[in-house]
């Protein structure tokens, strides 16, 4: 199989845990794009959380922010995809957020805004987007949300996702504790649909080129949609066995320490 398209996730994979990417892995696609081949991102942060890395690897064509609820063309900065949460559905999710006590972070195209209680917690959701902006609670609502994460305690988050269960036709929610913050649990709300399976088929389907001639690495469970229908799919070695599972092939290279991308060039392309 001649593969035409390689879809990267951001952190873990192609990001090191100091925030940089590998040389290795910068040369890799270097390599790959004077051959033709599309190099793209398929990533879980906003559009303004993943610009550097894909300026850092010359990728300037179309890339899938949000976990494929936003895809954008680097180049024109035209939206080709928004997967919004509007009205009712973002007044469900604000009320469920705040009926058990949590705190929100609102994500949109352009970035996050929190209310003035988030603060303690900033730094970790700053992983998503640099950009983030304080607003009155009021405000922090007042926009169409490509996602909202709540922070606050295990039990309150878990109560949170249940009461959210009945609205899992129109909302996908995933709970999870945050390591940088000790006692502390995350729960991420976005629109049902969108995700990193759809976002490689549409951006294989701009690059000309079918899912079978894709080849993906990511590291984590947000990842198994585009491991699922990419022809050929690479999981960071350390990655929980039930994401390995669903990989057609293990790295070597761990999630976070760098030549991954590289590794996955090198057994692809030759």
């Amino acid at each position: 199989m001649r593969y035409r398209l390689l879809a990267l996730d951001l952190d873990g994979t192609l990001l090191r845990s100091d925030q940089r990417i590998d040389e290795r892995d910068i040369s890799a696609i270097a390599d790959l794009q004077a051959a033709g081949v599309t190099v793209t991102i398929v990533t879980g942060r906003l559009l303004s959380g993943a610009t550097v890395a894909a300026k850092t690897c010359a990728i300037d064509g179309a890339i899938a922010c949000m976990e494929g609820g936003h895809l954008v063309e680097l180049t024109t900065g035209e939206t080709i995809v928004h997967h919004g949460m509007a009205g009712e559905l973002a007044a469900r999710v604000r009320a469920v957020f705040t009926g058990h006590g949590l705190t929100s972070f609102v994500f949109d195209a352009q970035g996050i805004h929190h209310e003035h209680a988030g603060a303690p917690y900033a730094s970790y959701v700053r992983t998503w987007s640099p950009n983030l902006r304080v607003l009155e609670e009021d405000a922090v609502w007042q926009t169409e949300p490509l996602a909202a994460v709540a922070v606050g305690g295990e039990e309150e988050v878990a109560a949170a996702r249940a009461a959210l269960a009945a609205d899992a036709v129109s909302l996908f929610s995933v709970d999870f504790a945050i390591s940088a913050l000790p006692g502390k649990h995350a729960l991420l709300v976005r629109p049902a649909g969108p995700s990193k399976g759809t976002a490689l088929a549409e951006l294989c389907r701009r690059a000309g080129c079918s899912l079978d001639e894709a080849v993906a690495v990511g590291d984590w469970v947000n990842d198994i949609p585009m491991f699922e229908v990419a022809g050929r799919s690479f999981v960071m070695g350390s990655a929980p066995d039930h994401v390995r599972d669903k990989a057609t092939d293990v790295l070597e290279r761990v999630a976070g320490a760098g030549g991954g991308i590289a590794e996955a060039v090198r057994r692809s392309w030759g």
